[in-house]
């Protein structure tokens, strides 16, 4: 976290160092966790009063990767700083001009300055952008005093719904299918009970494996971080459900979804190419950088880092039914599949989502978020909500440490620019 937040936010690491340490399960830790930035050689460690000490190095284009042992990562050799420089214009129209846009609405401002507005005790909200986008043009936006428009910063499992967007720009290509058996080496034996899960169970967690997600530090997806090949650690689990009858959240099952992608776009140098070629610079996010595990394969599940605005262009190839200019980027028919509640859930596949008679999805509607909305979510309050009714993405990003993730001021945030939106003084601007 600190490498990445220093390396490729350009933040500071003593801040970022504090803000970390306060997440729940590390507070404990705070009094003997201790880190070092490297600034010549780009490298951060971080220990336990000097012990069992991890390492995390800095590469150009690709983020931070773990150092293990004494095996060096696989870094892959593709020149993302070329490819962002020879992509060409985007397909995506202009969102903004370079500078920040400041409403003239006073609704508009109002519910930013809400968003950004601190409680009088902790847990703070550290809200650190937001972008508003209607009818394809931003509106409003504000970032906090070190973050500026071209900023990445981090998504956590936001980063699940670009993984979806590449599941789609494969199965738009031929080359994979959400009902086809995943194509997983250790799966392959008919007589293996894992060899029937599908595409679309791993996209919606319902693969029935034994990799639920409950952020102890001992569950599979926590335990999945530590190994240099993420993907190969997590098809080795156990059934322990059919396949489709069970639903628990999984970031395991996302990554092995990253490996799926890899094998099938031929590598990882190919798919950072199929990222650059087919998503990012048809969206125009340059500002995107995937992180990878020790052998190359991209995080998945986790840790894309991007601008506010590129965000927002991401949540606009959803909002456009995966169709941005004149091109289409995803199937017909992926985006309302992968926002379509799983079983009873408020989870699609590589989305959350409003349509669902879920408490929780029932929940943020009476709160203000439309009923057709869906969602990337991430930790700490990561927000990217996309609502077709309203023409408009949110983008709300930040360092929360409440148990909800601040879901309450994004809400908040949510209501009041949908009513400064549909009052007239702004419907005539």
């Amino acid at each position: 976290m600190v490498c990445a937040k220093t390396f490729v936010s350009g933040l500071d690491p003593q801040t970022t160092f504090a803000e970390t340490m306060e997440r729940p399960g590390l507070r404990r830790l705070r009094a003997v966790m201790r880190y070092r930035v490297e600034r010549d050689t780009r490298i951060v460690d971080a220990s336990l009063l000097g012990l069992h000490v991890s390492r995390a190095s800095y590469h150009d284009g690709l983020g931070c990767v773990l150092l293990q042992g004494q095996k060096p990562p696989y870094l892959p050799h593709s020149n993302v700083g070329a490819l962002r420089a020879a992509a060409p214009a985007p397909d995506l129209p202009d969102i903004a001009a370079a500078d920040p846009v400041e409403p003239a609405d006073a609704g508009l401002r109002a519910a930013l300055d809400h968003a950004f507005e601190e409680p009088a005790s902790p847990p703070l909200r550290r809200t650190k952008a937001v972008v508003v986008i209607k009818d394809g043009r931003l509106i409003a936006e504000r970032y906090a005093a070190t973050i500026g428009v071209d900023t990445p910063l981090i998504g956590f499992s936001m980063t699940k719904t670009v993984t979806n967007a590449l599941l789609g720009i494969l199965t738009r290509q031929g080359r994979l299918s959400p009902q086809m058996p995943a194509p997983v080496a250790e799966w392959r034996d008919a007589a293996d009970g894992r060899h029937d899960i599908t595409l679309e169970q791993l996209m919606r967690m319902t693969s029935g494996l034994a990799l639920d997600e409950t952020n102890s530090g001992f569950d599979p997806s926590s335990q999945m971080e530590i190994h240099r090949d993420m993907a190969a650690f997590a098809v080795h689990a156990p059934l322990i459900a059919p396949p489709g009858q069970r639903w628990a959240y999984s970031s395991a099952s996302t990554q092995i979804l990253a490996r799926i992608i890899r094998d099938a776009a031929g590598g990882p140098e190919q798919t950072i190419e199929l990222a650059w070629r087919e998503l990012f610079g048809p969206l125009g996010m340059r500002s995107a950088t995937l992180q990878y595990d020790g052998t190359g394969t991209m995080q998945g599940y986790a840790n894309m880092l991007a601008s506010a605005r590129d965000w927002a262009k991401l949540g606009l190839l959803y909002l456009g039914d995966g169709v941005v200019g004149d091109r289409r980027i995803l199937p017909e028919g992926w985006v309302a599949m992968s926002a379509k509640a799983t079983l009873d859930t408020d989870y699609g596949a590589g989305l959350w989502t409003n349509r669902s008679q879920h408490a929780h999805a029932l929940g943020r509607a009476k709160q203000g978020i439309p009923a057709d909305a869906f969602f990337a979510f991430g930790l700490l309050g990561q927000r990217l909500v996309i609502m077709p009714s309203q023409r408009m993405v949110v983008v709300r990003l930040g360092d929360s440490v409440d148990p909800d993730g601040d879901i309450r001021g994004v809400a908040r945030l949510v209501r009041e620019v949908i009513a400064a939106t549909e009052s007239p003084a702004t419907a005539v601007k």
